[in-house]
């Protein structure tokens, strides 16, 4: 019961107010085609920041392979440039490369586009990766 706990807080419980860009739908498509010609992009609304916490022997690993300790749940694809996700689908992502923009979620294989108000949380990494 305490991992469905874990997840559910993730999931629905507060966290700090943010906010991705404030396109429309479409506006957004038209500036990620823009920005990344083919690369694989993915817009997403409803999304959580999740701060992972980890042990130092992970976190030092994650960093050794030039990534950072925070990935992204959102609650609902718009977009999915490579047709592996359906507008209305879920998505977690790999950790975070790099952020830019406040709005531009890179991972190593694919920007994610945070649209409209999200929420920033901490989890252990172990219950985020329960989530599937």
């Amino acid at each position: 019961m305490k991992n469905l706990d874990a997840i559910t807080e993730l999931l629905y419980g507060e966290g700090i107010s943010m906010l991705g860009h404030n396109a429309s739908d479409e506006e957004a498509i038209a500036l990620a085609q823009r920005r990344f010609g083919h690369a694989p992009y993915c817009l997403v609304r409803q999304w959580i920041w999740i701060d992972l916490v980890m042990p130092p022997s992970l976190l030092e690993a994650l960093e050794r392979d030039a990534r950072l300790p925070v990935m992204i749940y959102a609650h609902e694809v718009v977009m999915d440039s490579q047709g592996r996700l359906k507008p209305g689908d879920w998505v977690r992502t790999t950790p975070m490369v790099s952020f830019s923009d406040g709005f531009c979620f890179q991972t190593r294989n694919t920007a994610y586009f945070l649209l409209g108000p999200g929420t920033r949380k901490s989890a252990e990494l172990a219950t985020v990766v329960k989530v599937f």
